[in-house]
């Protein structure tokens, strides 16, 4: 029997149906309200905490490298032209290639991607990390 959240990985697409493949790793899919506090005169026994603006920060991807991290690369340096924006879902999937959720990011687009370093002397393997920032979840399109 496999316990939960072991052997899993991460499918990302664009709205576009463009795959940016399998990923090993996901960081950051979170959100974060503003807390403002009021003091309510002649209310001494607690202090309103009131949620404000939310923020959401970037979603880091990790895996090693495979046949299309070339193509990543030059995906994200096109960025230089246009900033291209599409909604990305990040799908979990399980050992055996089933969705167990999903997560689809509001207006997502590529802000850093990091290759490996190359040390022939070394035994590590050679991942590459893709760092997406976006405006929050779409509605329905959150954690199903």
């Amino acid at each position: 029997m496999t316990e939960a959240g072991l052997n899993l990985r991460f499918s990302v697409t664009l709205d576009q149906r463009r795959s940016l493949g399998t990923w090993s790793k996901c960081e950051g899919l979170a959100v974060e309200y503003e807390i403002f506090e009021y003091q309510e005169g002649g209310l001494n026994e607690y202090v309103h905490r009131l949620p404000g603006r939310c923020k959401y920060p970037n979603v880091r991807l990790t895996r090693p490298l495979d046949s299309q991290s070339g193509d990543l690369a030059g995906w994200v340096a096109s960025g230089l032209d246009a900033v291209q924006r599409d909604n990305a879902t990040i799908t979990l999937l399980d050992p055996n290639g089933d969705t167990v959720c999903s997560w689809t990011l509001a207006q997502a687009c590529p802000v850093k991607w990091t290759g490996p370093t190359l040390d022939a002397a070394g035994n590590q393997i050679a991942t590459e990390v893709l760092e997406l920032a976006h405006n929050g979840f779409l509605r329905g399109g959150g954690a199903s």
